[in-house]
């Protein structure tokens, strides 16, 4: 597993089976699903799963936390192929 530090940077996407996780300043998007299969490739993706979680908590734990986020800003853009 490539190194993921969680809430870097708006740009690493982290692969899991069929799971992406985006990372971005405030937020850590997953998105997708997966099959923890009882075989060695389950098992290892399980442990990829444990490590990122245990990351995450770690930098959550580590800072001061609002009770809630707002929801993030969405802009429209023209669309330049139009």
């Amino acid at each position: 597993m490539s190194k993921f530090t969680p809430y870097k940077n708006e740009s690493d996407v982290l692969h899991i089976g069929g799971l992406s996780i985006e990372n971005r300043l405030d937020r850590v998007t997953v998105s997708g699903d997966i099959d923890l299969t009882a075989d060695k490739a389950g098992l290892a993706d399980a442990r990829a799963l444990q490590q990122l979680l245990t990351d995450i908590v770690a930098k959550l734990e580590g800072q001061a936390l609002p009770e809630q986020l707002p929801p993030p800003v969405i802009t429209t853009v023209a669309n330049p192929f139009e």
